[in-house]
């Protein structure tokens, strides 16, 4: 990990003026994704057997892009040992995103118009689950869970299966969460299958679920086409600690980001010299035992940091300029520093908040912003499965003392036909 010590608010200054993300998307890789998504557009089917074959080894053209109920349903039974942990957290996060679930609402104002919002679900979604390197059931459950809360109608789902094999946890955990359709497809041509439509895959409104460089590029090219949760880089956490939390549990926590992949973002900021001194041989302790090793010690090696501050308000500045996707704050009084934290994605708070309880367990989303975009974006929820529609009423008494106002807009912005419209109903004797 990079050592940086931060001594005064100059050195403050300078960090914030020099810090830069690395480029989430090179342009070589959009490149290619926009090449397999006019494919996708032109050919279909065909574009997805194609690239299918060749990026995941098999032929869709003997065993269908499209995961069977019965296919579904053996893999349910053949995970029998884990449905009880799955139906377990499924609860939790469904408990959790109940709460966010907004309402209609109307006001009749001083004039007698009409006035609210209404809220409707989105028709169709889509997830993107990916199911190379690591399998992530959590990810289908916090993806499906919130639009089912929302009331989407159907949700399809898609995700790589390299050389034919898929997790049946994954399956499970779609059967679960009433998942429509599953179809085997992962990369750049699942989403674009997702956002254009194929013979079989539906076309979509919207589009969620974290993937590969690919499918991040994919996503940010058919954006506008469709809806998209996010453009999801690679796994973070930042932790603040006081020295007060053990070494090895900081340690522990730092790897657990950075076991997900060689991009993964592992940032340590206290200030104590001797806890940064202890958690750094703490890390070098526990890496050997770790079986993603190697994914672990590259990810720190090429982007892991190591913070020295005076004081914790600076400590909650550097986190503000980073705006990590998840941060810890392993401090002695954790609440009076979460208000000093403006740009972060989830908050932990506490020596037993550990980072992974959020992933599987807690109940809020663990779909979060990454790359420094916590500084403008938020965790994925039940609202981004809905659509608000303004509705207005507007009385005859509201014509009257509204009109003339508008008609006024109107000329100041030389839209006369506006001004118009309102005129003859002001004129009308109706």
């Amino acid at each position: 990990m990079e050592t940086l010590v931060i001594k005064n608010e100059s050195d403050l200054l300078k960090f914030a003026r020099d810090w830069k993300r690395q480029e989430i998307i090179p342009k070589d890789v959009l490149d290619i994704a926009s090449e397999i998504i006019e494919e996708v557009k032109n050919y279909g089917d065909d574009a997805l057997i194609k690239y299918t074959k060749r990026f995941d080894s098999i032929d869709l053209r003997e065993i269908g892009l499209e995961i069977s109920a019965e296919e579904i349903e053996a893999a349910y039974n053949k995970s029998k040992g884990i449905i009880p942990i799955l139906e377990y957290v499924a609860k939790r996060i469904e408990a959790f995103h109940r709460r966010m679930l907004p309402r209609d609402w109307f006001i009749t104002d001083e004039i007698g118009n009409l006035l609210g919002q209404r809220i409707t679900p989105l028709e169709r979604i889509g997830i993107y689950c990916p199911g190379g390197r690591a399998v992530y059931p959590s990810t289908v459950m916090m993806s499906a869970i919130p639009a089912k809360i929302a009331g989407v109608k159907e949700i399809v789902m898609a995700v790589p299966t390299p050389k034919g094999y898929i997790s049946p946890a994954i399956l499970a955990a779609a059967k679960i969460v009433g998942i429509n359709r599953v179809f085997r497809l992962g990369g750049a041509q699942a989403i674009a299958a997702l956002a254009f439509g194929t013979e079989t895959v539906p076309k979509v409104d919207f589009i969620c679920g974290p993937g590969n460089i690919y499918v991040a590029a994919a996503k940010k090219l058919v954006f506008g086409q469709v809806g998209i949760d996010m453009i999801a880089g690679p796994s973070e956490i930042a932790i603040i600690s006081d020295g007060t939390a053990p070494p090895s549990w900081v340690a522990a926590d730092l790897l657990s980001q950075a076991e997900h992949d060689e991009m993964a973002m592992p940032i340590f900021v206290t200030i104590s010299e001797t806890h940064a001194k202890d958690v750094s041989e703490e890390i070098n302790r526990q890496l050997p035992t770790l079986p993603r090793r190697a994914i672990a010690e590259e990810a720190l090696r090429k982007n892991g940091y190591m913070f020295i501050l005076p004081n914790l308000d600076m400590a909650a500045e550097v986190i503000n300029i980073i705006a990590p996707e998840h941060l810890e704050l392993l401090v002695t009084e954790p609440m009076s520093l979460v208000g000093k934290i403006r740009h972060a994605g989830a908050i932990f708070l506490g020596r037993y908040a550990t980072e992974p309880i959020g992933d599987y367990v807690a109940g809020p989303n663990h779909i979060l912003p990454t790359s420094g975009t916590a500084r403008f974006s938020s965790v994925l929820s039940v609202e981004q499965f809905i659509k608000r529609s303004s509705i207005i009423f507007i009385s005859k008494e509201g014509l009257d003392i509204l009109g003339p106002r508008a008609i006024e807009m109107a000329h100041i912005e030389g839209l006369l036909a506006h001004a118009e419209s309102i005129k003859k109903r002001l004129q009308s004797k109706d």
